[in-house]
């Protein structure tokens, strides 16, 4: 059975309510902000939709936010679905066939897009045309029917999925990176503002440095900090309170929570240091393997306390010392 975790990066009221509005507030990922800028204000001065855009990484960083920003500051309305959610040819057609003119479509989680639906979006994508088959055996007949012009934004965690035919057909590619703790803490800055919590500026810098890279992330513990100050501290979040209530929630220094430090002592306790598989590494920590994949690797990995090799995932020496276990091979290192 999965262990639910604080830093586990699903939607939630508050993310909703904290969202920007429009790229002049949102925090952070200044080269792709420019870059959707320039492309959006070419399209409105040359009267045309917005080229299609594929948004790439990590969970929380923004993807989903930034296709809202991108039907705001285009004037347009968004419909919003999910790769998985698409499951047969006519729930695709159904949607785009009442499209308006302009608007944007997001598919979050595109890679999900079973082969079949996939194949709707190409003409769709190109000319903005819609084929549909009537009937079955010789007597079908396969008619087309034109589309308004629209703009698909598309989401991906796990871009190397996306398939090349579809890829190739988004005039607009770009990654999210993870963010600066300087860029969090004016993220749960504004957000404090917003929830109106009252948060001294260093333990903002506190939350900043323990989420992850991830607004999304920073902003559920700013939650959880608020609450915790709200029952035990008089509601003032100052760093003591802020620390107190990190640890009640097992968010460490690094910003690693229990389903984290599981997958490390995992590794090095169950496993001797590694290289183990994915699989048995899930199976292990009571995850999923694609959630182990998507929703932790990448932080372990991105601060140097998790490696993958072609055998399998090791645990570094960095994650031995932060265990408080001697690494065998290095000592020392302790």
């Amino acid at each position: 059975m999965r262990e639910d975790s604080i830093l586990n990066p699903t939607l939630d009221e508050n993310d909703l309510h904290l969202r920007p509005r429009r790229l002049a507030e949102f925090v952070g990922q200044k080269a792709v902000k420019e870059r959707l800028e320039i492309a959006i204000e070419a399209a409105r001065t040359q009267d045309r939709p917005l080229d299609h855009v594929l948004l790439s990484g990590p969970p929380g960083l923004g993807k989903t936010t930034l296709a809202s920003i991108i039907a705001a500051e285009s004037d347009a309305g968004i419909r919003i679905t999910s790769g998985a959610a698409l499951e047969r040819p006519g729930d695709l057609a159904a949607i785009l066939s009442n499209l308006e003119e302009g608007s944007v479509f997001f598919i979050d989680e595109i890679h999900r897009l079973p082969r079949a639906v996939e194949e709707i979006l190409y003409p769709a994508m190109e000319d903005y045309q819609l084929d549909i088959v009537l009937g079955k055996g010789p007597a079908a007949q396969s008619i087309r029917l034109d589309l308004p012009h629209f703009t698909l934004v598309g989401a991906t965690t796990r871009k190397g999925k996306v398939t090349a035919p579809l890829r190739d057909r988004f005039g607009l590619e770009d990654r999210l990176d993870y963010y600066t703790d300087e860029e969090l803490g004016t993220i749960v800055t504004r957000s404090a503002r917003i929830l109106s919590v009252h948060i001294e500026a260093e333990a903002a810098k506190v939350i900043a440095s323990r989420s992850r890279g991830t607004p999304r992330i920073a902003n559920r513990l700013l939650a959880r900090v608020r609450d915790f100050a709200v029952a035990r501290a008089d509601g003032l979040v100052d760093v003591e309170t802020t620390d107190r209530a990190l640890r009640v929630y097992e968010v460490d220094e690094l910003g690693l929570d229990k389903v984290d430090r599981s997958i490390l002592e995992s590794i090095v306790h169950k496993f001797g240091g590694g290289p183990v598989g994915l699989t048995t590494l899930a199976i292990a920590v009571g995850e999923e393997p694609e959630t182990v994949e998507d929703a932790y690797e990448p932080f372990l990995l991105q601060i140097g306390l998790l490696q993958r090799t072609a055998r399998g995932r090791m645990a570094t020496d960095l994650a031995y010392r932060h265990l408080g276990v001697e690494n065998p091979a290095h000592p020392r290192l302790l």
